[in-house]
């Protein structure tokens, strides 16, 4: 009775663990890139998710795509396609795979910002979704 406790309550610590990897991974990078970094801000992230950046026509800000609320389900501005919520409050995966999450920052950032998005950037966002419940 025991092991299945221990391995549920493993499996219930694993997304934040993950998520504390990807912020302490962020920060190095974000240290390296500025001297002066300090801490990531769940307040940038929110602005920076908010901001309208004017990229392009349909595409001009996170919440082009992803609603301006993290935990409600998005879609594509092109594809039409159905997004699953951001915030891991309501969606346990999201976060959850260091790889995953480069590669949609790789794309996303280009498509929104027509840029790579650096490590506070990345950081602040990471600690705006863990922050919205």
């Amino acid at each position: 009775m025991r092991i299945p406790i221990v391995a549920l309550a493993l499996l219930c610590l694993a997304p934040p663990l993950a998520h504390a990897d990807l912020l302490a991974g962020y920060a190095a990078q974000a240290r390296a890139e500025d001297p002066a970094f300090k801490a990531f801000s769940a307040e940038r992230g929110r602005q920076f998710f908010q901001a309208r950046q004017g990229r392009e026509a349909g595409v001009e800000s996170c919440t082009s795509c992803h609603t301006p609320d993290p935990r409600a389900e998005g879609r594509h501005a092109r594809t039409g396609k159905s997004i699953l919520p951001l915030a891991p409050v309501a969606n346990a995966e999201r976060l959850s795979d260091p790889a995953k999450v480069e590669k949609w920052f790789k794309r996303n950032c280009n498509d929104v910002l027509a840029r790579a998005c650096n490590a506070r950037e990345k950081g602040d966002f990471i600690a705006y979704l863990q922050s919205v419940r």
